[in-house]
């Protein structure tokens, strides 16, 4: 049986099985909180077809946006590696932050302080009740990671991101690596 030793900050790699799930497919998703109340992360290799451009007209700089989750994806939401720039920012672990002062986000764009590093943009985010998730990690949906750095969550290089957490798990999901994401395609 998996360990459900899950602590905010943990990451959350899906297994190889999640087929069909749009969201979850192939996702890497950092949990920004774990409480009695639920379990609130961000999928961070599902770039989106937007920039923050697109959303917000006046900011000139077309920073990715990413898919979050399938929850509440009518709202924008960021993590960080800069609370020093950002007041409100809630840490999350190893100078990852979460949210923050908006409106001055906004500013420090347009004033090309802030120009998209150190800084990843989401639509929606994940969402589970506790025992939920504690449920998909006993039925093999997910594996659990300890401690990203802030470079490794914030980057923008996510192209192979699932495929190299297989390689690093090593074994049978070294295997998974290179299967097609759909096996009817094979």
């Amino acid at each position: 049986m998996k360990s459900l030793d899950i602590h905010k900050g943990d990451l959350l790699i899906s297994e190889p099985n999640i087929i069909g799930d749009q969201s979850f497919s192939r996702s890497v998703v950092l949990l920004t909180e774990y409480n009695e109340d639920g379990v609130v992360g961000f999928i961070l290799n599902k770039p989106l077809e937007y920039t923050l451009k697109d959303l917000i007209p006046e900011i000139e700089l077309e920073i990715p946006i990413y898919q979050g989750g399938p929850v509440d994806m009518d709202n924008l939401y960021f993590l960080h590696s800069i609370p020093d720039l950002i007041p409100d920012s809630h840490l999350i672990v190893n100078d990852i932050y979460w949210g923050g002062d908006f409106y001055t986000v906004h500013e420090l764009i347009q004033k090309e302080i802030i120009t998209g590093k150190g800084i990843k943009f989401f639509l929606g985010y994940s969402g589970w009740h506790k025992n939920q998730l504690s449920q998909e990690i006993k039925e093999n949906s997910w594996v659990i990671k300890k401690s990203p750095s802030p470079e490794f969550v914030l980057t923008e290089k996510i192209k192979d991101l699932w495929k190299n957490e297989m390689i690093k798990l090593g074994g049978n999901y070294k295997l998974w690596s290179n299967a097609p994401e759909n096996p009817s395609d094979n």
